[in-house]
Protein backbone atom coordinates (compact mmCIF):
# COMPACT_ATOMS: atom_id res chain seq x y z
CA UNK A 1 0.00 0.00 0.00
CA UNK A 2 1.86 2.85 -1.10
CA UNK A 3 1.24 6.48 0.76
CA UNK A 4 -1.94 8.67 0.10
CA UNK A 5 -0.02 11.61 -0.23
CA UNK A 6 1.43 9.85 -3.88
CA UNK A 7 -0.42 10.77 -6.80
CA UNK A 8 -0.86 8.33 -9.56
CA UNK A 9 -0.92 8.21 -13.42
CA UNK A 10 0.83 12.39 -13.78
CA UNK A 11 1.83 13.05 -17.27
CA UNK A 12 5.50 13.91 -16.56
CA UNK A 13 5.81 16.39 -19.27
CA UNK A 14 4.73 19.08 -16.96
CA UNK A 15 7.79 18.17 -14.92
CA UNK A 16 10.74 18.87 -17.31
CA UNK A 17 11.75 21.62 -19.68
CA UNK A 18 11.19 19.46 -22.72
CA UNK A 19 7.40 19.25 -22.30
CA UNK A 20 7.84 15.45 -22.99
CA UNK A 21 6.97 12.67 -21.27
CA UNK A 22 4.28 9.52 -20.06
CA UNK A 23 2.47 9.33 -16.62
CA UNK A 24 4.71 8.35 -13.83
CA UNK A 25 3.07 5.42 -12.20
CA UNK A 26 3.51 7.78 -8.88
CA UNK A 27 5.05 10.67 -8.20
CA UNK A 28 5.46 12.84 -4.82
CA UNK A 29 6.98 16.49 -4.29
CA UNK A 30 9.80 16.23 -1.52
CA UNK A 31 10.07 19.91 0.15
CA UNK A 32 12.50 18.94 3.16
CA UNK A 33 15.74 16.14 3.57
CA UNK A 34 13.21 14.59 5.77
CA UNK A 35 10.42 14.07 3.32
CA UNK A 36 12.66 13.55 0.61
CA UNK A 37 14.18 10.13 3.12
CA UNK A 38 10.79 8.99 4.35
CA UNK A 39 9.81 8.65 0.43
CA UNK A 40 12.67 6.83 -0.30
CA UNK A 41 12.39 4.98 2.32
CA UNK A 42 8.68 3.74 1.75
CA UNK A 43 10.03 3.06 -1.96
CA UNK A 44 12.71 0.66 -0.79
CA UNK A 45 10.32 -1.32 1.23
CA UNK A 46 7.88 -1.42 -1.03
CA UNK A 47 10.67 -2.48 -3.44
CA UNK A 48 9.57 0.31 -6.31
CA UNK A 49 11.59 2.03 -9.00
CA UNK A 50 12.79 5.06 -7.72
CA UNK A 51 13.92 8.45 -9.35
CA UNK A 52 15.01 11.66 -8.08
CA UNK A 53 15.18 14.83 -9.88
CA UNK A 54 14.76 18.84 -9.51
CA UNK A 55 13.68 21.06 -12.28
CA UNK A 56 14.07 17.75 -14.77
CA UNK A 57 15.95 20.71 -17.06
CA UNK A 58 18.10 17.86 -18.27
CA UNK A 59 15.95 14.89 -18.27
CA UNK A 60 13.98 12.84 -21.51
CA UNK A 61 11.04 10.85 -20.13
CA UNK A 62 9.89 8.20 -22.22
CA UNK A 63 6.21 8.53 -24.23
CA UNK A 64 5.54 5.77 -22.21
CA UNK A 65 6.07 7.64 -19.12
CA UNK A 66 7.92 5.60 -15.72
CA UNK A 67 6.96 2.52 -14.29
CA UNK A 68 7.54 3.21 -10.46
CA UNK A 69 7.54 6.27 -7.96
CA UNK A 70 9.20 9.82 -9.29
CA UNK A 71 10.34 12.11 -6.27
CA UNK A 72 10.53 15.63 -7.17
CA UNK A 73 13.40 17.28 -4.97
CA UNK A 74 12.34 20.93 -3.87
CA UNK A 75 14.16 21.36 -0.87
CA UNK A 76 15.14 25.22 -1.43
CA UNK A 77 16.69 25.94 1.63
CA UNK A 78 19.31 28.68 1.66
CA UNK A 79 22.27 29.40 3.72
CA UNK A 80 24.65 32.27 3.01
CA UNK A 81 28.02 32.41 5.64
CA UNK A 82 31.46 34.11 4.59
CA UNK A 83 32.43 32.98 1.36
CA UNK A 84 30.33 30.23 1.09
CA UNK A 85 26.57 29.37 0.15
CA UNK A 86 24.61 26.05 1.12
CA UNK A 87 21.68 25.53 -1.55
CA UNK A 88 19.16 22.99 -1.08
CA UNK A 89 19.14 20.47 -3.49
CA UNK A 90 15.99 21.68 -5.34
CA UNK A 91 17.12 25.49 -5.33
CA UNK A 92 17.64 27.18 -8.86
CA UNK A 93 20.99 26.73 -9.65
CA UNK A 94 20.39 30.05 -11.82
CA UNK A 95 19.12 32.03 -9.30
CA UNK A 96 22.09 30.89 -7.37
CA UNK A 97 24.16 32.53 -9.60
CA UNK A 98 22.38 35.80 -9.76
CA UNK A 99 22.19 36.35 -6.33
CA UNK A 100 25.46 35.74 -5.70
CA UNK A 101 27.01 37.83 -8.11
CA UNK A 102 24.82 40.45 -6.79
CA UNK A 103 26.12 40.13 -3.33
CA UNK A 104 29.44 40.88 -5.03
CA UNK A 105 30.33 37.49 -5.08
CA UNK A 106 32.36 35.35 -8.34
CA UNK A 107 32.60 31.94 -8.99
CA UNK A 108 28.87 31.27 -10.12
CA UNK A 109 28.32 33.65 -12.52
CA UNK A 110 28.03 30.57 -15.00
CA UNK A 111 25.28 28.88 -13.42
CA UNK A 112 22.79 32.33 -14.42
CA UNK A 113 21.09 30.76 -17.02
CA UNK A 114 21.55 27.19 -16.46
CA UNK A 115 17.84 26.26 -15.81
CA UNK A 116 18.35 23.44 -13.68
CA UNK A 117 18.62 22.60 -10.22
CA UNK A 118 21.68 22.88 -7.53
CA UNK A 119 21.40 19.00 -7.21
CA UNK A 120 21.27 18.93 -10.86
CA UNK A 121 24.35 20.71 -11.64
CA UNK A 122 26.14 18.77 -9.05
CA UNK A 123 24.82 15.60 -10.89
CA UNK A 124 25.55 16.35 -14.32
CA UNK A 125 28.49 18.70 -13.29
CA UNK A 126 26.99 21.25 -15.22
CA UNK A 127 29.05 23.66 -17.02
CA UNK A 128 29.48 26.82 -19.19
CA UNK A 129 32.42 28.34 -21.70
CA UNK A 130 35.33 26.81 -19.28
CA UNK A 131 33.46 27.21 -15.63
CA UNK A 132 32.10 23.75 -14.18
CA UNK A 133 30.17 23.32 -11.32
CA UNK A 134 32.82 21.23 -10.00
CA UNK A 135 35.34 24.33 -9.73
CA UNK A 136 33.37 26.11 -6.72
CA UNK A 137 31.96 22.91 -5.04
CA UNK A 138 33.12 22.14 -1.37
CA UNK A 139 31.17 19.55 -0.79
CA UNK A 140 27.86 17.34 -0.98
CA UNK A 141 24.91 16.01 1.45
CA UNK A 142 24.10 12.89 0.06
CA UNK A 143 21.12 10.67 1.37
CA UNK A 144 21.96 7.02 0.69
CA UNK A 145 19.05 4.95 -0.35
CA UNK A 146 19.27 2.94 3.63
CA UNK A 147 18.33 6.48 4.83
CA UNK A 148 22.14 7.47 5.85
CA UNK A 149 23.25 10.89 4.87
CA UNK A 150 26.77 11.54 4.23
CA UNK A 151 28.58 14.92 3.93
CA UNK A 152 31.43 14.12 0.99
CA UNK A 153 34.14 16.83 0.47
CA UNK A 154 35.29 17.75 -3.09
CA UNK A 155 38.22 16.34 -2.67
CA UNK A 156 36.63 12.35 -2.34
CA UNK A 157 34.77 12.89 -4.94
CA UNK A 158 35.57 12.21 -9.12
CA UNK A 159 34.46 14.33 -11.55
CA UNK A 160 35.14 14.77 -14.95
CA UNK A 161 33.11 16.97 -18.05
CA UNK A 162 29.59 16.45 -17.90
CA UNK A 163 29.79 13.50 -15.26
CA UNK A 164 29.85 13.08 -12.01
CA UNK A 165 30.18 10.36 -9.37
CA UNK A 166 26.46 10.67 -8.40
CA UNK A 167 25.42 9.28 -11.43
CA UNK A 168 26.32 5.77 -10.35
CA UNK A 169 25.41 6.57 -6.89
CA UNK A 170 21.82 5.49 -5.43
CA UNK A 171 20.10 7.90 -3.08
CA UNK A 172 19.51 11.75 -3.87
CA UNK A 173 21.84 14.63 -3.21
CA UNK A 174 20.30 16.89 -0.11
CA UNK A 175 22.21 20.25 -0.79
CA UNK A 176 25.49 21.23 -1.52
CA UNK A 177 28.14 24.11 -0.11
CA UNK A 178 30.04 26.32 -2.77
CA UNK A 179 33.01 28.45 -2.39
CA UNK A 180 32.82 32.39 -3.84
CA UNK A 181 35.31 34.94 -3.96
CA UNK A 182 34.48 39.03 -3.11
CA UNK A 183 34.37 40.68 -6.33
CA UNK A 184 32.89 44.07 -7.47
CA UNK A 185 32.68 42.91 -11.05
CA UNK A 186 31.09 39.77 -10.53
CA UNK A 187 27.42 41.40 -11.45
CA UNK A 188 28.56 42.65 -14.54
CA UNK A 189 30.66 40.00 -15.62
CA UNK A 190 27.50 37.07 -14.75
CA UNK A 191 25.03 40.09 -16.97
CA UNK A 192 27.04 39.76 -19.93
CA UNK A 193 27.36 35.75 -19.65
CA UNK A 194 23.50 35.64 -19.18
CA UNK A 195 23.09 38.63 -22.61
CA UNK A 196 24.76 36.47 -24.90
CA UNK A 197 23.15 32.83 -23.83
CA UNK A 198 20.15 34.63 -24.47
CA UNK A 199 21.08 35.97 -27.77
CA UNK A 200 22.87 32.28 -29.02
CA UNK A 201 20.60 29.91 -27.45
CA UNK A 202 16.84 29.36 -28.18
CA UNK A 203 15.73 29.93 -24.55
CA UNK A 204 11.95 30.25 -25.32
CA UNK A 205 12.02 27.18 -26.92
CA UNK A 206 11.21 24.25 -24.80
CA UNK A 207 14.25 22.32 -24.87
CA UNK A 208 16.74 19.95 -22.38
CA UNK A 209 19.58 22.32 -23.39
CA UNK A 210 22.60 20.93 -24.67
CA UNK A 211 22.49 17.50 -26.06
CA UNK A 212 25.65 15.83 -27.11
CA UNK A 213 29.02 16.50 -24.42
CA UNK A 214 31.59 18.68 -26.77
CA UNK A 215 33.88 16.72 -28.32
CA UNK A 216 37.62 17.58 -26.88
CA UNK A 217 38.93 20.34 -28.93
CA UNK A 218 35.47 21.32 -30.85
CA UNK A 219 31.90 21.95 -30.38
CA UNK A 220 28.96 19.93 -30.85
CA UNK A 221 27.20 22.69 -31.92
CA UNK A 222 29.68 23.45 -34.82
CA UNK A 223 29.94 19.77 -36.13
CA UNK A 224 26.10 19.83 -36.10
CA UNK A 225 26.23 22.66 -37.96
CA UNK A 226 28.87 22.05 -40.45
CA UNK A 227 26.54 18.66 -41.39
CA UNK A 228 24.08 21.03 -42.79
CA UNK A 229 21.30 19.74 -40.26
CA UNK A 230 20.11 23.10 -38.60
CA UNK A 231 16.98 22.80 -38.84
CA UNK A 232 15.98 19.20 -39.51
CA UNK A 233 12.16 18.41 -37.88
CA UNK A 234 11.46 15.12 -37.18
CA UNK A 235 8.01 14.28 -35.78
CA UNK A 236 7.64 17.28 -33.40
CA UNK A 237 11.33 17.44 -32.69
CA UNK A 238 13.94 20.16 -34.51
CA UNK A 239 17.36 21.02 -34.44
CA UNK A 240 17.21 24.32 -33.76
CA UNK A 241 18.32 27.59 -36.12
CA UNK A 242 20.11 29.41 -33.30
CA UNK A 243 21.98 26.41 -31.83
CA UNK A 244 22.29 23.40 -33.47
CA UNK A 245 23.19 21.64 -30.46
CA UNK A 246 19.68 22.53 -29.18
CA UNK A 247 17.19 19.74 -30.04
CA UNK A 248 13.68 21.78 -29.67
CA UNK A 249 9.90 20.44 -28.82
CA UNK A 250 8.65 22.46 -31.34
CA UNK A 251 5.14 20.79 -32.18
CA UNK A 252 3.91 18.19 -29.48
CA UNK A 253 7.23 16.31 -29.52
CA UNK A 254 7.21 12.84 -28.36
CA UNK A 255 10.52 11.48 -26.95
CA UNK A 256 10.80 8.92 -29.90
CA UNK A 257 11.01 11.66 -32.09
CA UNK A 258 14.02 13.21 -29.89
CA UNK A 259 15.50 9.87 -30.11
CA UNK A 260 15.29 9.39 -33.24
CA UNK A 261 16.45 12.90 -33.87
CA UNK A 262 19.77 12.07 -31.72
CA UNK A 263 20.23 8.92 -33.25
CA UNK A 264 20.34 10.86 -36.75
CA UNK A 265 22.80 12.67 -35.72
CA UNK A 266 25.46 10.48 -34.80
CA UNK A 267 24.54 8.46 -37.66
CA UNK A 268 25.63 11.40 -39.64
CA UNK A 269 28.85 12.65 -37.34
CA UNK A 270 29.98 8.86 -38.12
CA UNK A 271 29.82 8.96 -41.34
CA UNK A 272 32.29 11.68 -40.63
CA UNK A 273 34.31 9.48 -37.77
CA UNK A 274 32.93 11.81 -35.31
CA UNK A 275 31.64 10.15 -32.62
CA UNK A 276 29.14 12.44 -30.40
CA UNK A 277 28.06 11.44 -27.25
CA UNK A 278 24.31 12.52 -25.97
CA UNK A 279 24.66 14.72 -22.59
CA UNK A 280 20.56 14.54 -22.37
CA UNK A 281 19.50 11.78 -19.60
CA UNK A 282 17.20 9.81 -21.19
CA UNK A 283 14.85 7.91 -18.39
CA UNK A 284 13.48 4.68 -19.79
CA UNK A 285 9.72 3.35 -18.79
CA UNK A 286 11.15 0.81 -16.41
CA UNK A 287 14.40 2.49 -15.33
CA UNK A 288 16.38 0.84 -12.83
Amino acid sequence: MVKSSYLSNVLLKGYCSYGIGGPAKFLVVAHSKDELMSHLLEAKKLNQKTIVIGKGSNCLFDDRGFDGLVIINRIQEIFWRNNQVIAGAGYSFSLLGIQASKKGYAGLEFASGIPGSVGGAVFMNAGAGKSETKDVLLEVEFLHENGETEVIKIDNLNFSYRMSPFQKMKGAILSATFKLTEDSNAKAFQEKLLAYRLETQPYKDKSCGCVFRNPEGDSAGRIIDSLGLKGLLIGGAKISETHANFFVNKDEAKASDILDLIAHVQLKAKENNINLEPEVWYIPFDDN
